[in-house]
């Protein structure tokens, strides 16, 4: 599930931020983006993200900026007298004026070295809190995702349920039909007889190959199991496959109904289910 968190935070001279976004994915796809002076606490960082995220392709990014620069940049001596030495040397090999040689040698390369910053306890523990508290937010996030998912689904199924409980209104008309529109062809025929008995067994015959009750009856337990299973964790591939088992009932009653406002209703089932399918793909 999709999802974002931020934490932020000042350690002396420097505002610390952590990021973390996800996306759908079957497994748990880390991606961590850390500054090299905060590359010790990886692996612990992934700890905290593992733990807490069942899944997802997660970007983790850190970043700090300085509030004050407290730092002391060294001038490498020895580098310096070398350069010194050197362009005097050169200089006087050319037959040149006298230059600022100082100048010169501040500006060329690797003379100036920073102090290596030591991380402290202190701000270990801080960056590992920010961690924690940017991936809680994104579990917020995502739980705030899964509550409008969850009354998207119930919406839909409730839809599907009160289409079907439309269904009953017009299939004793259906057969009224169907037996009206049967007697008219044998009717038609030439001899103009027919045995009502046998039109009575073919009737039947005929009805029982219409009747729905059954796809009816599975339609609404397939509706219940979605129900109870959409609240439980990771069930977004089992959701998938309930999915499919309702549209199978659905595709049969409309097969079977042979009715214009049937036909309709079954179209409106359609099209919720549709509407329960993209939503899925937001759980996998």
């Amino acid at each position: 599930m999709t999802g974002f968190g931020k934490a932020t935070g000042t350690y002396l001279s420097k505002k610390i931020s952590v990021e973390i976004r996800s996306l759908n994915s079957k497994s748990l796809d880390l991606n961590m983006r850390v500054p090299s002076l905060y590359k010790e606490l990886d692996l612990e960082v992934r700890k905290v993200l593992s733990s807490k995220l069942g899944r997802g392709k997660v970007d983790f990014s850190l970043s700090f900026d300085t509030i004050e620069d407290n730092g002391h940049a060294l001038i490498n001596k020895n580098k310096a007298k070398a350069y010194y030495d050197e362009l005097i040397e050169l200089n006087s090999f050319l037959g040149g004026n006298t230059e600022n040689y100082l100048s010169l040698v501040l500006k060329m390369p690797e003379i100036y070295s920073s102090e290596k910053e030591e991380l402290s306890e202190e701000e270990k523990t801080m960056i590992v809190t920010l961690a924690k508290e940017a991936v809680d937010n994104l579990n917020d996030f995502r739980s705030k995702e899964g509550s409008d998912l969850k009354r998207e689904f119930e919406e839909r199924i409730h839809e599907i349920r009160t289409l079907l409980n439309e269904i009953p209104k017009y299939e004793q008309e259906r057969i009224e039909i169907v037996r009206e529109r049967m007697k008219k062809g044998l009717e038609e025929i030439q001899s103009g007889t027919y045995d009502d008995n046998r039109l009575e067994q073919e009737m039947i015959f005929y009805i029982e190959k219409l009747d729905v009750a059954e796809e009816k009856m599975r339609l609404v337990n397939h509706l219940t199991y979605f129900e109870e299973t959409m609240v439980l964790e990771q069930s977004g591939k089992k959701l998938g496959f309930i999915g499919q088992e309702i549209g199978r009932e659905i595709n049969t009653l409309g097969s079977k109904s042979n009715h214009a406002e049937m036909q309709k209703l079954v179209i409106g089932m359609k099209d919720s289910l549709e509407k329960i399918k993209e939503q899925i793909l937001n759980t996998l």
